[in-house]
């Protein structure tokens, strides 16, 4: 069955996308035959027509328009492939590799957790518009929580509501959770983690490194470790090593009937290393990222985003969060600047010879 757009819409603005997708009912991994759902059959839809809607964004095309899908159209999700979101661009472009020759290896990684933790552009751009460029070395604890109290204080919110950042506070005792979060910062960069990080001989040992800080639970600590790997701290591979965090956890549950003693883990890197074979059956021309297939931290993504897809696609489909609804509506912004990543990942020198 090949991939004819017009023929999978319906001239219905209104009618589901996903009615016309074929069936797989049943999928092999590790040895182990696990029945799937049609939510199955629609993460695969998901991840080429989100990557195919990011694609026409960069030639112009951001309205509602950019999909004739009703519900990718009119509601907010992140991309196929994690790095072109807009914060992790903009961690990469003005955090991590902006003059990046100026930064130690202590200052790359207090930038990257300062980001992280708050993962709120604004609250980047706040701190460095009093303070200037942002280094470990010229940090000042008293002058970056009055700033965020500040804030905090004319109801200016700090933290991104991307994922929730436990306080701390039983660590530090701060009244405030970004004190906490400054400390904890301090912290790791006094037990040198930086060095240790750099020392790393796998992605699951650093991981392990960063999970043994105050409050960062595993979902955070392969976050923050990915986000770190966008720099010159490690240079893992994205296929090494994944934790599948809280939303995965519930996608995957919509996506197969049972997976009995298949770990999360086991289908998030079933799914990144059969890509090819499913966009294959399914038909889909899958536009990847100029020759970077989808990795396993792009897969766990997708899984989060078919949870919230399925919540209006399938509302008959109940996982374990229990949520019904997709809370953030889609507003365009405007043209996508040109993307810009990792230069390990030899992306960059094709992009520009394929945007006009």
């Amino acid at each position: 069955m090949a991939y004819d757009e017009n023929d999978l819409f319906s001239s219905d603005f209104g009618a589901s996308p996903i009615t016309k997708l074929r069936r797989k009912k049943a999928v092999r991994i590790d040895g182990e035959i696990l029945d799937t759902t049609p939510v199955f059959d629609a993460y695969w839809y998901f991840a080429c027509e989100r990557q195919r809607m990011f694609r026409r964004r960069l030639h112009g095309s951001n309205t509602s328009s950019s999909s004739n899908d009703p519900i990718l159209a009119h509601h907010r999700f992140t991309n196929a492939y994690r790095a072109s979101d807009r914060v992790s661009q903009y961690l990469i472009r003005n955090v991590i590799w902006s003059d990046h020759n100026r930064w130690s290896v202590e200052d790359l990684f207090f930038r990257v957790l300062l980001f992280k933790i708050f993962n709120r552009i604004e609250t980047w751009e706040a701190l460095t518009g009093e303070f200037g460029a942002i280094g470990s070395s010229s940090y000042k604890f008293s002058e970056f929580d009055r700033l965020l109290s500040d804030r905090q204080c004319n109801g200016v919110r700090n933290y991104s509501a991307a994922y929730i950042m436990p306080s701390a506070g039983h660590t530090f005792g701060y009244a405030t959770k970004h004190a906490n979060h400054l400390r904890l910062i301090e912290w790791m960069v006094e037990q040198r983690f930086p060095d240790k990080l750099s020392n790393c001989a796998s992605m699951a040992e650093a991981f392990n490194l960063l999970l043994s800080a105050p409050s960062i639970g595993p979902f955070l600590a392969y976050q923050f470790v990915t986000d770190l790997n966008y720099g010159a701290l490690t240079s893992f591979s994205e296929m090494e090593f994944v934790i599948a965090g809280p939303g995965a956890l519930d996608g995957i549950s919509k996506c197969f009937q049972g997976t009995h003693s298949i770990s999360a883990e086991q289908v998030i890197r079933h799914m990144a290393e059969f890509q090819n074979e499913y966009f294959s059956f399914y038909g889909f021309e899958f536009q990847d990222l100029w020759g970077r297939p989808l990795q396993l931290i792009d897969c766990q993504n997708i899984f989060c985003e078919i949870s919230k897809y399925s919540r209006a696609a399938f509302p008959e489909i109940s996982g374990r969060s229990g949520r019904t609804r997709i809370k953030q509506k889609f507003k365009p912004v405007g043209r996508l600047p040109a993307p810009w990543y990792p230069p390990s990942w030899g992306v960059n020198e094709r992009i520009s010879d394929l945007l006009p």
